[in-house]
């Protein structure tokens, strides 16, 4: 699904270059679960930026399939994350003033799906995440759980290859946790999808397929 061969990111502060991505050298298999772990400032999220094709890389290749990330314009990988990544937050990012339905439809706008189809898959999404009852709720009304249930049903919508989920238990108590996890890991057995979850809690890291801890923009297996 991915390969990143020599990735480097650096990013000017003032008269310094900060290196926030150091020489990565990565692969991920087509529908594995990876957790990735590290230390704040670690790099973390900058590998995340380049997994989503949000940003690009200062040297090195980033592919994912058949495209190479780092080579194209923002108008191919605005397309790239449209279609084939869903994203996930730890702070939900819900629209507060559209119902759960809502929210998950605005996913598959950008895509030109017909208004009908956008109902129905909406609904089949939400359903998927044990909210087929909460689709006229605004998110003020749910709980923690439920937005970030909404959430991915969100991501999911638009049936993606690949779901990335940034610190997606962060928000949420111990036992929230522990469901959404065996949601995420119900949804990506289920789906076939490559489940890509940066994530500060052991607890949520031991649950993945793989185990990555990336420091000072390295990256090294865990286990």
């Amino acid at each position: 699904m991915y390969q990143l061969t020599n990735v480097t990111k650096k990013y000017d502060q003032g008269k310094r270059s900060v290196t926030a991505l150091n020489n990565v050298t990565l692969s991920i298999p087509d529908g594995q679960m990876v957790a990735i772990q590290g230390p704040t400032g670690g790099g973390k999220s900058t590998l995340l930026q380049m997994l989503g094709a949000l940003d690009r890389p200062t040297d090195g290749t980033v592919e994912l399939g058949s495209s190479n990330l780092s080579k194209l314009g923002d108008g191919p990988l605005g397309k790239i994350r449209a279609q084939e990544i869903g994203f996930v937050f730890q702070g939900f990012n819900l629209i507060p003033t559209l119902t759960a339905q809502e929210n998950v439809e605005t996913a598959l706008a950008p895509l030109g799906v017909p208004a009908a189809e956008r109902t129905s898959r909406a609904t089949a999404a939400l359903a998927s995440v044990g909210l087929g009852e909460r689709g006229s709720h605004l998110p003020a009304e749910l709980s923690g759980g439920q937005q970030q249930r909404v959430a991915i049903a969100r991501a999911l919508v638009k049936e993606p290859a690949v779901l990335l989920a940034d610190e997606p238990t962060g928000n949420l108590d111990e036992q929230t946790r522990d469901e959404i996890m065996e949601l995420l890991e119900g949804l990506w057995r289920d789906r076939g999808l490559t489940l890509i979850v940066v994530t500060h809690d052991t607890a949520v890291a031991k649950r993945a397929q793989r185990r990555l801890l990336i420091k000072q923009g390295v990256v090294k297996e865990i286990g």
